[in-house]
């Protein structure tokens, strides 16, 4: 098997998701474009020798209809021989994509990939793009059916999360992207949006409110409530989980992943390809995993895909130094660190998407490349980025510092 090597990667900073949003204005072409461009650019690349672009993307309507990988790849004024496709694995798609790109290299399929992801959720809302599983009553009933932030707290009252535990989790992850930030960690991925003048419109995380604590956190009401209460749906996951008398409503908008616009991009190659062109790989792919988990509970999958990614390298847990796991709710981090044993200063250790928020299809490819430049900073070898997923899924990838 072709070794997949990482040789770069960038994202754009995250907007906050609603119409007074910096990246508002910005189509999602054009956040996915500026993320190409980048790429490109700071690696002097002939992209005549890409490919294909595999990017992520959660609500593939309007906008970001049709394939917007194919049609940002022409935007980006890349040679018109590079393919390229657009993926949905829901929270996951960034990462998904990723591994997909990487599969082509390691089958020898390819010699140049990209991977990445892309997500405007002020101009394309989320759920814009529909789905049977919500919609169709026969489906919902079939699979039992609930909202995922319903499944957040059913998994908060399954496993013995508090309030005050997802609101402390929450706080510390303000408090680390917040540090990262003034430490500068960020600086050599991060890639400014800028107008058709060239200004810049965004060149930082706007989504992070570093002021948080406690007492603030604690003003706002469960964001679940009437979903869980007055749509049954509490009832729908009781059947599911009989073993629950009652769920306990402990999630809301400070302790869950923020709604945002974003882009990534992850340049992949062979070794051969590599040395043509001159670049310098920065890690290895070691091995990515996909899986299913139960549905209605929906955001236990980080730990079974983890777990199946270790497998598959011949890895253990403690052959892991950095974990990077989507923030979507506090509970669902909470519960892999408490499944696998994992400390809390092993993992998002520069913060997660509770405070800078999670971009749905390009999230995977940036806490990839996070956890990519953490390696670098500390000097440290190997780390594993994951996902939850809705419909129940997860997916894991392992990479290797060089």
């Amino acid at each position: 098997m072709t070794e997949a090597y990482i040789y770069d990667h960038v994202r754009t900073p995250r907007g906050k998701g609603r119409a007074s949003g910096s990246l508002h204005s910005v189509t999602p072409i054009e956040l996915a474009s500026t993320a190409l461009r980048s790429i490109r650019d700071r690696n002097e690349l002939d992209t005549a020798h890409v490919d294909d672009v595999v990017l992520g993307c959660v609500a593939p309507v309007g906008e970001q209809g049709a394939d917007i990988a194919r049609v940002a790849v022409i935007n980006a004024d890349y040679a018109e021989t590079t393919a390229g496709v657009q993926v949905n694995r829901f929270c996951a798609s960034g990462l998904e994509a990723v591994n997909m790109a990487a599969g082509q290299i390691m089958s020898g399929q390819s010699d140049m990939t990209i991977g990445g992801g892309v997500e405007s959720m002020s101009r394309v809302p989320m759920g814009s793009d529909g789905g049977a599983w919500p919609s169709d009553p026969a489906v919902a009933f079939h699979t039992y059916f609930v909202p995922q932030g319903v499944s957040a707290d059913l998994l908060a009252t399954k496993y013995g999360f508090s309030r005050d535990d997802v609101d402390a989790y929450a706080v510390e992850s303000q408090k680390r992207a917040k540090r990262s930030w003034d430490e500068g960690r960020f600086d050599n991925s991060v890639v400014p949006v800028t107008d058709l003048n060239g200004k810049t419109v965004l060149d930082h995380d706007e989504h992070i409110r570093p002021d948080t604590d406690m007492q603030s956190l604690a003003a706002l009401d469960p964001s679940f409530v009437h979903h869980g209460e007055q749509f049954g749906f509490n009832s729908v996951a009781i059947q599911r989980y009989p073993e629950i008398e009652r769920i306990e409503h402990v999630h809301h908008a400070g302790n869950s992943s923020g709604i945002v616009d974003g882009a990534a991009a992850v340049l992949l190659g062979s070794k051969e390809m590599g040395e043509k062109l001159g670049l310098k790989p920065r890690a290895r792919i070691r091995s990515f995993a996909s899986i299913g988990s139960e549905p209605t509970i929906m955001l236990t999958g980080p730990s079974f895909s983890a777990e199946k990614a270790l497998q598959r390298a011949g890895m253990g847990k403690d052959d892991i130094d950095v974990w990077e796991l989507n923030e979507a709710f506090a509970a669902v981090v909470l519960r892999f660190m408490q499944a696998l044993d994992i400390d809390h200063d092993q993992i998002n250790v520069n913060g997660g998407a509770i405070a800078m928020g999670h971009p749905l299809g390009a999230t995977g490819a940036m806490i990839l490349g996070t956890v990519l430049d953490e390696l670098e900073r500390t000097g440290k070898g190997t780390a594993l980025a994951t996902l939850c997923v809705g419909a129940g899924m997860g997916t894991a990838t392992i990479i290797e510092r060089l």
